[in-house]
Order: structure tokens, then sequence, then C-alpha cells
């Protein structure tokens, strides 16, 4: 830890990285125009002595608020004993900082190493970058820059979006929180009267459902993205973006509408009924990309905006849905240059479709120019293209191996080949398609297999699963994937410690033609599923245990990918390893509040006409079962739960049993009458023994933990208050010397309660907060609504009625919102409410629960957990 080195100023700090051995001139221009903006420069010729350099500018630069790299020819010196220069050592300290880049051209002799870090600067979607060649012109490029980053942060600070809570994990990080709006890799050029008129009609109440059309690559995903951007203002119930590229059934258009939105599929309510209830009293922009391919939801929109008068729809489509609250709006290719006069460079720039493929040529190539030389050339390609964004970005990239006069060369005698697509596509769609296809020409062999066996991923892919898949058919992936990345037809973002690479919808579309093409479609398929299967019984103990928290957060991001892998099983009629995997990740589909969607897949496993397997029936009965009772828990839950148990016994899987058997006595429990009670109660009870036993000889201890947390349920309806303190003693000390967060945070509800019954506060207030913590910590929105209740129920025994009345009106919005109605099952403090509601405090409650209402997961927690909040 570098030691506290403070700015004699408390200004807004700017970090300029740059070596000292060159651009001096410059270093004093970028100083001037940041101290012009009253703002503090941090340079490390400005520092102390007394202290180590590295120690120097590593403080400093924890301390600045904006970095600045400024970079010519040299990459600086390394240190004895380190692996880079103190100027790359600057800028990898820097990830979460604004990032300003100036690059000085021309550069005669630029050092390889240099080379190297620009490279990877153009590559990182969180840094801008630009070009100059004087330190006057340096001085304005940072003076207005900064003054634009400035102003747009200002007005962030003015209208916020509403996040996801932030809550600390285990190591002090902050836990990553529901993406809404895909921050923007590039400017947007070109269409700012595109954005004008969108952002009219979106804040016109009249315009309900705004329709973007136009062919794939058009740039409507973008457009959509930054015209919401613009309108945030608007919709102070939030603005949500839906990517619904991985998606191909249009039922399914809910469920990933409920993952945006954070509602959870607990298979108690028909999913479509909780989306409808989050968003009934909300004022909120739903940006749903990539609608073409599910049009056959259109029912579901119409329903949802009927539901819902505060709710408007951006959708983008390559063809309308043709509903009658449809306002459409073209985006058309981007301005080219006047056919047929020869322009100056300063006068072809002015075109979008021109100034798009210049900025994106020096991506890759950053000494090109516009001259006089090649500007025809340049003027020609954007023509030939039809001022396609993507068609232009796919040629621009081409530029490292082909001069625009010879890449014209190539369009034109390719062009009858480029408008020769489908004939039912418009003409610019198969000008796209061409572009694709020409653009993969210069692929090495396994460059394109490895492209066409890409397009089996949905929503992006690891470089292992990119690895399993290839594997047999292309000899250097990694090497493969690089030459991918380069030519802009996979693109790559960091996750965590590890890379994951996205492919455009159009991309991957042309991808799995070429499966198809080949005939190779299905094996590719099988390979993907193979991966996500491997990797989920790889995955399957560790879930159990200390890295729940990152394996939960890893398999999120590769819901799509599960589910695909799922649908492929079922569809191909292979039951038996669409139930192991469904089983393998148990924990997460819990979690992650997928167990409804689970149990929709079951269900088609027990309508099959297949035969099943005795292991595969009895996970179905399973899944079906322990999520059915919370909405029927009479019916044949109890025999399909009972059955599920003895064929998990006949296989010889003790584990699995006593999960069937944890379930069925829950099960039991929720359908117990007041004739029926005692009788049901002793039932489960024996159940619940018998399933701790069998956890026991399989020595699944995580199975230990959730048998002794319901074994003391039971003894709390029995009235038998300390025996059931007892279990949730024992089951809390097994979910902690496994590092089982889920675990744990059930334990914790569960004795807070315990603790509760018996008169004592303050120790279960302290049970609930650290439930609540876990809760947040984990992402696991169940836990924290009962968390919130649990509060809830001390506050009201502790006689607070504005913090009970908060906390429950939070709790209330987040039932309503995640779609989790199963309150009354495990928690206790509707008795507590009722008391309150009958009493002379009934309408200071119900003012605090209508403000707990407007309070977000963050807020919730932050209100319930304040030390937390503080810390």
């Amino acid at each position: 830890m570098p030691p506290t080195i403070r700015t004699p100023d408390q200004r807004l700090r700017i970090f300029v990285s740059s070596t000292l051995k060159e651009l001096a001139p410059e270093r004093r221009a970028a100083r001037s125009a940041i101290e012009r903006l009253r703002l503090a420069p941090v340079m490390f010729e400005l520092g102390a002595r007394p202290h180590p350099p590295r120690d120097l500018y590593r403080a400093y630069l924890d301390q600045s608020d904006v970095f600045v790299g400024l970079y010519w020819e040299r990459y600086g010196w390394v240190a004895p004993g380190e692996r880079v220069s103190g100027l790359e050592d600057e800028y990898l300290l820097a990830p979460g900082k604004p990032k300003l880049v100036y690059i000085k051209e021309p550069a005669d002799a630029r050092e390889p190493r240099l080379a190297e870090l620009l490279d990877r600067i153009r590559s990182d979607d969180t840094a801008s970058y630009t070009y100059f060649s004087t330190a006057d012109e340096l001085r304005e490029l940072v003076e207005a820059d900064l003054a634009t980053l400035l102003a747009e942060r200002f007005v962030q600070s003015r209208h916020p979006q509403p996040a996801a809570p932030v809550v600390d994990g285990e190591d002090g990080e902050p836990e990553a929180a529901l993406p809404l709006l895909p921050s923007a890799l590039t400017e947007l050029i070109g269409r700012e009267r595109e954005l004008d008129d969108i952002e009219r009609m979106l804040r016109q109440r009249a315009a309900r459902m705004v329709t973007l059309t136009g062919p794939g690559g058009i740039g409507k995903s973008r457009l959509a993205i930054e015209s919401a951007r613009r309108v945030g203002d608007e919709f102070p119930g939030g603005v949500v973006f839906v990517d619904l590229s991985p998606v191909r059934e249009p039922e399914m258009v809910v469920n990933a509408i409920a993952a945006a939105l954070g509602v959870r599929d607990t298979g108690d309510v028909p999913i479509l009924d909780k989306v409808e209830t989050a968003v009934r009293h909300r004022r909120i922009l739903l940006v749903l990309d990539n609608v073409e391919q599910v049009v056959d939801a259109a029912p579901v929109l119409t329903r949802l905006l009927s539901a819902a008068p505060g709710l408007t729809l951006l959708l983008t489509s390559r063809i309308l849905l043709r509903l009658s609250a449809e306002r459409s709006f073209e985006v058309g290719p981007l301005g080219l240059p006047d056919a047929g006069v020869r322009a100056a460079p300063s006068v072809a720039i002015a075109a979008p479709a021109v100034e798009l493929f210049v900025e994106r040529v020096h991506a890759v190539k950053p000494d090109f120019e516009l001259t006089e030389s090649n500007v025809a050339a340049v003027a020609g390609i954007c023509a030939a293209l039809d001022g396609v964004p993507l068609a232009i970005e796919l040629a621009a990239a081409r530029t490292r191996v082909l001069s625009p006069a010879a890449m014209l060369e190539r369009l034109d005698k390719r062009l009858p080949f480029l408008v020769g697509g489908m004939r039912d596509l418009p003409e610019r769609q198969r000008t796209l398609r061409g572009t694709i296809e020409w653009s993969t020409e210069l692929l090495a062999a396994d460059e394109k297999t490895l492209l066409a066996l890409l397009g089996v991923f949905d929503g992006g892919f690891s470089l292992e699963a990119a690895e399993s898949v290839a594997a047999g058919r292309v000899a250097d992936v990694l090497s493969s994937l690089a030459a991918l990345v380069d030519n802009s037809l996979v693109r790559e973002h960091d996750r965590g410690e590890s890379a994951h690479f996205t492919m455009l919808a159009t991309v991957r579309e042309y991808a799995l033609e070429r499966l198809a093409d080949d005939g190779t479609l299905d094996d590719a398929r099988e390979r993907h599923a193979a991966f996500y299967l491997a990797w989920g019984r790889s995955l399957e103990v560790d879930l159990e245990g200390s890295g729940q928290r990152e394996l939960v957060g890893r398999l999120a991001g590769e819901r799509d990918n599960l589910r695909s892998a799922v649908r492929y099983l079922l569809a191909s009629g292979d039951a038996d390893r669409a139930a192991g995997l469904a089983w393998s990740l148990y924990i997460f589909w819990w979690v992650g509040g997928l167990l409804g969607e689970v149990r929709g897949w079951m269900d088609e496993v027990l309508s099959s006409r297949h035969p099943l397997s005795d292991r595969t029936r009895a996970i179905a009965l399973y899944f079906t079962g322990a999520i059915r009772f919370w909405q029927e828990p009479g019916g044949t839950v109890v025999a399909d739960l009972t059955e599920s148990a003895e064929l998990f016994r006949r296989e010889g899987q003790p584990a699995g049993e006593a999960l069937a058997r944890v379930s069925l006595a829950l099960s039991l429990l929720a359908s117990a009458t007041p004739a029926t009670s005692e009788a049901d109660t002793q039932a489960a009870d024996e159940q619940l023994e018998t399933s701790l036993a069998l956890f026991r000889e399989s020595h699944d201890v995580w199975g230990q933990s959730m048998a002794l947390v319901t074994l003391g349920r039971v003894a709390l309806f029995q009235d038998k208050l300390r025996a059931a303190l007892n279990r949730f003693e024992e089951s809390l000390a097994i979910a902690r010397a496994q590092g089982d967060d889920l675990g744990e945070t059930i334990a914790l509800h569960h004795y807070g309660w315990g603790r509760l019954l018996l008169g004592e506060t303050d120790l279960a207030r302290s049970a609930f907060d650290a439930s609540l913590t876990l809760a947040a910590g984990l992402g696991h929105d169940e836990g924290v609504a009962y968390g919130l209740e649990g509060l809830v129920a001390v506050a009201a025994t502790d006689g607070d009625i504005d913090r009970a009345g908060t906390l429950l009106g939070a709790a209330d919005r987040l039932r309503e919102e995640r779609g989790l109605y199963n309150a009354a099952a495990f928690s206790f403090h509707q008795s507590l409410v009722d008391g309150i509601l009958a009493g002379p405090s009934a309408a200071q409650f119900a003012r605090a629960r209508e403000l707990g209402r407007r309070l977000d997961v963050a807020d919730a927690v932050a209100e319930a957990l304040p030390q937390l909040g503080a810390a």
C-alpha cells in the first residue's frame, strides 16, 4: 500500500501520465489546459522527492479523479524486478477512472512495447483516445475534452439512473450491479438528426411504443441506446436494456424482460403476471433490442402496455410488429459524399460515412490520413457499402493489409456477389451479408472454421468454451480467435480476471448459416452442450462452498448458453443430460430466481413420449413438485415427491433421495389443515429425520444444513422453540464451516425468528442483520426480502412504527418487482403487522409503508443496515 501523499490543494485532480524523456512541451500544454479549468494537475515532476518514485506516482494516481495519458515514441524505463514500465503501470492502475488518451503523430520510431500498449488502449472500451500533432493542438483538445467530461458527469449526477444494489463482498470489493444501458464503446457519428427526432417521440407520452427499423448492421441498437440515455430524466422508474439476440422462442421474451428487470421466476406465479406487477406503477422505459426474431411475442408487449400506463417501449427490429400502439422510425444509412463530385478531404470528411470509416481505420492504423490521393477511393468504398455502419467498420478493419484503392478494386469485382443474397431480404441486408462474407475471405481456413463454430454461443463465450467447441477442428484456437478479434468479427471484453468474447447478432447469423451449409450445425451444438454439461458437473460441489458467490456470478454471465444447451438437449430427446445439467446447477437456479424456468423444462421431460431413466424421472418430479407445492399444496405434489425420493433410492443416490424428502416434508407442512396439522407435522418430522440420516451417510454437509434448518421449522410449528434453536445453530455451524453463503443466510434468518419468538430482540436483530447482509452480497433477492421482513418484526416488537412500515414497504416493492410471493411460508411477521393495523398507529404505519415503497433494493438495504451503508 503506497503512502498517502497529498497534492497541495483539494481541487478535482487530473493525473497526467507520460515519459519524462519526451513530450516536455506537451506536458506543459496539458498542465496549462487543466489549470485554465481551475482543476489540479497531478504530475510526477511536481511531486515531493523524499518518497520513492513508484510510491509517489501510485499514491498520486490513487488520489486522482481523471487519467490523462500522453504518448509518442518512448515506452519508458522498466525498473529492476518489474515487468512493465512506470508509464504502463500508471495506465493499468487506473481501471475505474475516466481515461483521456492523446497520441502524438507522426511517430518515426515508436518502441515496440509502446506500440503494444497503444493497441490495448485502443481496444479498451473505457478509454477515449485521439491524435494530435502540436502542443497547441493538444492544449485545445485537453481543455475541450475535460470540459465535456465534467459537463457529462454533472448531467449524470442530476439525473442518475436507478441501479441494483452494490454491496461489499467478502473481500471488500463491490459486487456487480445489474446492467441497465450498455456503455458506449465508440462515438456515435452522423446521427444527430435521428437522435433529436427519437428523443422528441419518446418525450411525447402518446408515443408508448417506438420501433427503430432497418437492416442488420445499420446501427439501430447503438441509436436506441443513445436515445434512451438522452431521455433518462423522463423515466424516474428506470431505463432498462433487454438484449433479445440470444432469444429464439417468442415465449421466452417475457423471461428476458424479467431477467433485465430483476424479476425472479420462482415458478409460483406465471412470469408474465410478475412482470406486469413489477412495471404497473412505474414510469419506465424498456429498450428491447433485436426483436425481429421473436415478433410473435407481440401480444405480450401489448398486454404489458395495457397493464402499465407509465411504460414506454423502444424497440429495434428489422421488421415492424404491426401493433396499433407502434410508431415506426426507419434508420437509414449514413450520409455519403455527393456522387460524381471529387471532393477535397476537408469536404469529404463532413459526410458521416467517410467520417466513420476514417475514425475506425485509426483503430487499426493510427497513421492513416485522408489525403488528395486516397479520398476518392475512400468515398467509393463508403458508396459501395451503401453507408451501412457495420459494413464500413468491417471494411475499415481491412486497411491493415489493403490500401483504399486496393480495397475498392476488390469491392468492385465482388459487387454482383455482394447484392446476391436471399431475395426476401432488403437490398442493404444483402449488401451487409456480402460484406461479412467478403470480410472473411482474407481469413485463414482455421479462422473461418472457428468463426462458424462460434455461432453456436448465445450471449458470449469464454476462451475455454471456444477451445472445447473447436477441439480437433482448429489447430490453434487462441491465435485464430485473436485474428477474429483483430478483424472486428468478434469483440473482447474483460469479465473480472478473464476475457469474455461476443459476436454481433448479424455475424452470428452468418456463422450459423455456414454451419448449416456444411452440415456441421448439429455437431457444433452437441459440442456446445457437452462443454456446459461438463462445466456444470465440475461446479456442482463448489457451489455448496466458499466459492459460491463467485460461481453464481460466473454462471449468471453464461445463463443464455446454459439455456441454449438445455433447449438443444430437450429438442434432441436427450432428457437424461438435460435433467443432469439442471440438477448439477440446482443452487444457481435457486439463487438466480430461475427455478420456474427449470420447472418448465422438467414439465417437458415428464410429458415426453420417450422412456425416462429412473434418475431423470426422479429429477424431473423433484423440480416440478418442489416448486409446485407453493401454489398447489394439495393435488399430486406429495405423491410426486414421494415417487422422486423412491426413484433416487432405487438408483442408489442417497443425497438426491434426501433432498426430495426435505421438499416432501415442506409440502406436508404447506398442505396441513387444522384437522390434519398434528399428523402432517409428525410425518414431516419423520421425513426430515430420514433425510438428515441420508445426507450424513452420503457426506453431503450442504444437505445436512438444509435438513437441520427444516427440522427446526417443524419444531417452530410445534412451539418447541429451544429445540428449534438447537437445529438452527447446528445448521448455521455447518454452513459457516463450508463457506456456504446461501445456507448461512437461511440458517441465520430462522435463528433470528427463534430468538424473536423467545423475546430475545437484540439477538434476533443481529441475526436478521447478518442474514440480510449475506443475501444482498450474494444477490439473492428472496433472502433480501426475508431479511427485511425479519427486521420489520423486530421494529414492530420495539414499537418503532415508522421503521417497521418503511421496511415492509421496501419488502413489498421488492417482492412485486422481483416476483417473489412465498412470504407466508418462511416469515412470521404478518401477525405483528396485523396487530399494528388494528391499533391506533395504523395511519402512521401506512404512511411509512408508502414511503418505503419508494426505495429501490440498494436504498432498502441501506435503510435496514445503516452501519453497512456507512461502511
